[in-house]
């Protein structure tokens, strides 16, 4: 029992970490690969390889029709529609800037394991007015001054608050229809999904001819492929089977730290006075809901 809670913790802190330092590989990468294909061609390196390690070690493909529908379902929502759409909104928008607004996924975990048939969990007025304080921080991502906003590019904060939503979805689900196949077999299949879901988006999008393969392009895919998929996202797949969705989605308050950290100390970007103060509403809201839940747990168990 002890050896499964440390190897829980264990895999808990490296998606903590690593997956703050991926904003700014997409971030470099975007700059010289087109977004469909650079996520599809990621995906489909890691879950090719991660599948063919799983099999030589005799991990075992699923058996039953319904696991194979779940790590579809999944692979699409969270790596298609989910890191698909990040991938995208890094080519106008700075790295730490995408981790922030990506901090609310904790917001739509909590909205989402609420809702969604199988939990016990519903939402409060506390929780809703906690996600609507996350989303007013975006705002201050955007323009301070708000009579500027029908002006302001609200692209970047609509696809990446698009794809919180679409992980939290395929977070939930995965952990609704738990796979018996092994954890290593679920992520390469949810991997193969995604990647060939992105690839065929790219190549209808005519995203072929604006391949570049140079040397900060190809750097930021291997070290997406290496920690950001094979050590990242396997860790993820691991310990969402161990704790609950609401639970996990708190690896985004780490994440925003290293990301905004990390883009400001390599890719010089700025910290103004605007990025603290919407980093504090974000992190605030969510601090918020989890306070929240919390707080309802504790009352019905009483």
């Amino acid at each position: 029992m002890h050896t499964t809670s440390g190897r829980v913790l264990v895999a808990y802190v490296v998606l903590c970490v690593v997956w703050g330092s991926t904003y700014l590989a997409i971030r470099i990468g975007v700059a010289d690969l087109p977004p469909a294909l650079f996520g599809g061609i990621r995906f489909l390196i890691a879950g090719g390889l991660l599948l063919s390690v799983a099999r030589l070690l005799g991990r075992r493909l699923p058996t039953r029709r319904r696991d194979w529908i779940t790590n579809a379902v999944v692979g699409f929502l969270l790596l298609c529609c989910g890191n698909g759409l990040v991938v995208w909104a890094e080519q106008f928008t700075p790295s730490g800037v995408a981790a922030i607004i990506v901090v609310t996924v904790t917001l739509w975990l909590a909205l989402f394991d609420a809702l969604v048939p199988g939990s016990r969990a519903r939402p409060t007025w506390r929780q809703v007015a906690g996600l609507l304080a996350g989303f007013g921080g975006t705002l201050l991502l955007v323009d301070a001054d708000l009579g500027a906003l029908r002006d302001a590019d609200w692209r970047g904060p609509l696809a990446l608050t698009t794809a919180s939503a679409a992980w939290a979805a395929g977070s939930v689900f995965s952990s609704r229809r738990p796979s018996e196949a092994p954890a290593e077999i679920n992520s390469a299949l949810q991997m193969l999904t995604g990647g060939i879901a992105l690839t065929v988006l790219g190549t209808a999008l005519g995203e072929t001819g604006r391949l570049r393969w140079s040397p900060s392009g190809v750097g930021a895919l291997a070290y997406l492929i290496v920690f950001g998929s094979l050590v990242g996202y396997s860790a993820y797949v691991y310990v969402l089977r161990h704790m609950a969705p609401t639970v996990v989605g708190t690896y985004s308050y780490v994440n925003t730290v290293v990301a905004v950290l990390l883009g400001w100390a390599i890719l010089g970007e700025t910290i103004t006075g605007r990025t603290l103060a919407a980093m504090a509403v974000v992190l605030g809201s969510v601090a918020w809901v989890r306070h929240a839940g919390s707080s309802m747990s504790s009352n019905r168990s009483h």
